[in-house]
């Protein structure tokens, strides 16, 4: 599943296409890709609504929350401010295509934008799975921040500018369950899924299981400089790529991959002790760790 790097680079490749753009036409191909398309009330609204709530839009420029991505809406006269918020899921791809190119495998919702120099572009939305959305919600306030409804509940990432690092070490450590539970909870801390956790972990020599809050204030510190570390190492070489499910708007691939050191390695020698790596069951999950370096204490 795409995590927090990998949503930041479709991001900031967005950004030139969308920002300032306007919204020429809308093609659903297939209402499943809208099931976060909802009312007030929660109840999911229908193609043709979405659609009239984009044609002629004029759009912003992207931003996200943890692993949430949204466009927002320039909003006309006593309007309530408004978002094209993308959920990727496991296998959702936003691209950028010339108009007339052909349509990508997978391809769910097409909206043909206008920029502001007059370049027409195909912004698509991909996903094998069906497991990720578009929706256009409303704009809320919290606290200094403007965010989709959806997004509410969703707290800080570890490469925000206003990220509380004090706050989120007492909200671990006030933890009974294991660290790389509350590391992935997205209310705590977000942005950080399976893959990011594991390699911090590894990073700061902690058993995945360790209960938060036997953690030392300095060793949770060093655990979210070395999550924030490892996700902007991961950001600069374009994500992790594991497959053909992710890649940035222009369709091409990450290569983060090359440079785990315990994530889908298991069986492999540690790079820093040369231990070999075990995998692990968590949650629905695995776990990676060496057994010498991150011992349950």
């Amino acid at each position: 599943m795409p995590e927090l790097p990998e949503v930041e680079v479709v991001r900031l490749g967005l950004r030139p296409a969308v920002t300032g753009a306007r919204v020429r036409g809308v093609d659903v191909l297939d209402a499943r890709s809208l099931k976060r398309h909802r009312d007030a009330a929660g109840v999911v609204k229908n193609a043709a609504d979405f659609v009239a709530a984009l044609e002629g839009a004029e759009l912003c420029a992207p931003q996200r929350r943890g692993k949430f991505l949204w466009i927002p809406i320039e909003p006309a006269r006593d309007e309530v401010p408004r978002a094209l918020i993308a959920h990727l899921g496991m296998s959702g791809q936003l691209l950028v295509r010339e108009p007339g190119a052909l349509d990508d495998r997978h391809t769910r919702i097409r909206i043909r934008i206008e920029n502001p120099r007059g370049d027409v572009y195909e912004l698509r939305f991909a996903d094998q799975r069906c497991f990720g959305s578009l929706a256009v919600d409303a704009l809320v306030s919290v606290g200094a921040s403007v965010v989709p409804s959806q997004v509410m509940h969703i707290a800080r990432d570890p490469l925000d500018a206003a990220f509380d690092a004090v706050a989120v070490r007492n909200r671990i450590r006030s933890s009974s369950r294991a660290i790389k539970a509350v590391l992935l909870d997205q209310q705590v801390v977000s942005g950080v899924g399976n893959i990011y956790a594991d390699e911090a972990l590894w990073r700061a020599r902690m058993h995945w299981a360790r209960p938060a809050s036997s953690v030392s204030a300095r060793k949770v510190d060093e655990l979210l400089v070395h999550a924030r570390a490892v996700m902007e190492q991961a950001l600069a070489e374009g994500g992790t790529s594991f497959d053909a499910l992710y890649v940035n708007v222009n369709g091409e691939s990450g290569y983060f991959a090359r440079s785990l050191q315990v994530y889908g390695r298991a069986g492999e020698p540690c790079n820093r002790c040369g231990t070999v790596i075990v995998r692990e069951p968590f949650v629905n999950r695995s776990s990676y760790r060496c057994p010498r370096c991150q011992r349950q204490r």
